[in-house]
């Protein structure tokens, strides 16, 4: 076993549209930090977070929460430290809470010898997005640990699969500074719908992951369209309708919502799309004076991974 290790844990953008906590992609470059050390007193001590203002009690910070799932599993008394390097801001809809707890799941996992699978880690790594949003949802935390595209076809039991994805396939992704609670937008979302719409939407969730495999751009494009969040979501987003026709006017494949928001999506097919798009989303945000980041991203095909070096303390933001 492992005295310690640092890991870099990926954002994600969750639900592509049509397919609400079931559907969700790894990025690539933007994410959180952790370093894991195993200690003589059992439980889990969160002894410093950078990068953002977070509870260091473990039972209220969801890195510690899931990893307090994990040794509760584990069985056996053991100990850990942990340090968080937040590189996703905390209500930014590209799975701040999931890359959180998604790292310090895998990290710990890999200090105690591999004893859980995959899909296991997946399981503890809920926990931490049951105290972020009030639900235990894997759409976010299932591609932050398995990397690509991945498709949550049952929650309980947990059930993931890797989807495939296109090489050309490209993310840009555009975050307004402004903070949408994950708990907050799921307050807006209806209980029930209209079959018209179901059907509707399992068409485009089906043509979506036929349209992933055969590599079909034009059935990816027809099959990213939500018609039962998105409508009630896109009103708490400044500017998603103008960002909408922007991006698609340069050529995106789709536009959407990333997870719960305030952040949004585009797909694309080949970098230099994806770039022409980030300059029609950056144009159109500008004048709106609301400060914002920008990210463009293949999907990563790699979800957790140990890194070498883990964020100096003057990375603090």
């Amino acid at each position: 076993m492992k005295d310690s290790i640092t890991v870099f844990a990926p954002a994600t953008i969750a639900n592509l549209s049509c397919g609400f906590d079931v559907l969700g992609l790894a990025l690539d470059g933007v994410g959180d930090y952790l370093k894991l050390e195993r200690n003589d007193t059992p439980g889990v001590l969160i002894r410093r977070i950078t990068g953002m203002d977070l509870p260091l009690e473990a039972s209220r910070n969801v890195a510690g929460v899931a990893a307090l799932a994990l040794l509760e599993a584990y069985g056996r008394p053991v100990g850990v430290t942990l340090e968080l390097h937040k590189g996703i801001k905390a209500g930014s809809g590209i799975g701040s809470s999931a890359a959180s707890a998604a790292g310090a799941v895998w990290g710990l996992n890999a200090l105690l010898g591999e004893p859980f699978s995959e899909t296991e880690l997946v399981g503890f790594a809920m926990a931490g997005e049951q105290l972020a949003s009030g639900a235990a949802h894997a759409d976010n935390v299932a591609p932050a640990l398995m990397g690509g595209i991945t498709l949550v076809r049952s929650a309980n039991p947990l059930d993931v699969a890797r989807v495939h994805c296109p090489p050309e396939l490209q993310a840009c992704v555009l975050h307004p500074q402004v903070e949408l609670k994950t708990s907050d937008a799921r307050k807006v979302l209806k209980t029930h719908i209209p079959l018209s719409q179901g059907i509707r939407q399992w068409g485009n969730v089906g043509g979506l992951i036929t349209g992933l495999f055969t590599e079909d751009y034009g059935l990816i494009s027809r099959s990213l369209e939500d018609v039962i969040i998105e409508p009630v979501r896109s009103l708490l987003i400044p500017g998603f309708d103008a960002l909408r026709q922007a991006a698609l006017d340069a050529g995106a494949l789709g536009f959407g919502i990333s997870g719960s928001g305030p952040s949004v999506y585009a797909l694309c097919r080949g970098t230099d799309k994806a770039a022409a798009v980030g300059k029609a989303l950056e144009a159109t945000y500008t004048p709106m004076g609301i400060p914002f980041d920008l990210h463009l991203s293949p999907v990563s095909p790699r979800g957790v991974r140990q890194v070498e070096t883990y964020p100096s303390p003057q990375s603090d933001t």
